[in-house]
């Protein structure tokens, strides 16, 4: 059963699994509801064999205002419930550990993630899109690691992924400023893949980028996935050897028959994950 959420909504379509950040009149700020919510959502999206490639995009004027510091103050400085500096402290390593662990779900979910990206994208909005694997935006997008102009060092995933996406010299430039980057800047140096002229346009293009993806064998796509999560941060021997285990144990596939069958009979392929 889909969980539910006050903040967050799951769309189908085909193969294509769409997770709304859905409190728009908040420009989808990133309140409690959110980061409990987010990870059985994607739990459940994992775990559903029907959908192979998901979207996260967000209705209303932005993508996310980031972290929601009106119902979350207490968890940034760990000081809800505390009653020494000992137990603040602890009280925020075990709070900034459950929201790490929240964008966590989406970098860890097996199938293919794909953010589309439309206005406002700051703070934990970007610690989120950097765990997806493609993000889109819109000609109005607008990001920010901006956690160091209100004294905090980002901690929820950014300037860890990050430079794997843009680069540590991109990246220490965001991170050190907290500076406001506009779309077309984002595309050249490679933190979006393509810009769009608007919101629908982009949401649109990722629903068919996730189409695409979805119609190829989900063996393969999510093995591919594995292979390039299991690479990172390792010699390319290492990447290798994963590699060549994984084959090993799933190369003998009905997809792949189905391929060369497809091929052969020159049609359109039916894969069906097994």
């Amino acid at each position: 059963m889909t969980p539910t959420s006050e903040v967050l909504t799951i769309e189908r379509d085909g193969h294509v699994a769409i997770l709304w950040l859905d409190s728009p009149e908040r420009r989808n700020a990133l309140g409690p509801a959110f980061w409990s919510d987010l990870p059985p959502m994607m739990e459940s999206l994992s775990d559903d064999d029907d959908v192979r490639a998901v979207v996260i995009a967000a209705r209303g004027p932005a993508f996310t205002v980031g972290l929601d510091l009106k119902t979350m103050g207490g968890s940034v400085s760990g000081s809800e419930g505390a009653r020494s500096e000992a137990a603040r402290r602890r009280a925020a390593l075990r709070d900034i550990r459950r929201l790490q662990a929240s964008v966590t779900s989406v970098a860890e979910c097996p199938k293919p993630v794909i953010a589309a990206v439309h206005g406002w994208c700051i703070g934990g909005g970007v610690d989120l899109i950097t765990a997806c694997d493609i993000r889109l935006a819109s000609q109005d997008a607008v990001f920010s690691v901006r956690e160091t102009k209100i004294a905090i060092v980002a901690d929820l995933g950014t300037l860890q992924r990050l430079p794997g996406i843009v680069g540590r010299g991109h990246m220490a430039e965001l991170a050190y400023t907290g500076k406001d980057v506009g779309a077309e800047r984002a595309a050249e140096i490679g933190l979006v893949n393509q810009v769009l002229p608007d919101a629908e346009t982009c949401q649109k293009a990722a629903r068919e980028l996730a189409a695409e993806i979805a119609a190829n064998s989900p063996l393969a796509v999510q093995g591919t996935k594995a292979v390039l999560r299991a690479g990172e941060g390792h010699a390319v021997a290492e990447g290798l050897d994963y590699v060549a285990v994984w084959n090993a144990a799933f190369l003998q596939s009905h997809d792949l028959t189905e391929a060369f069958s497809a091929f052969l009979e020159k049609r359109e392929p039916r894969y069906t994950g097994q």
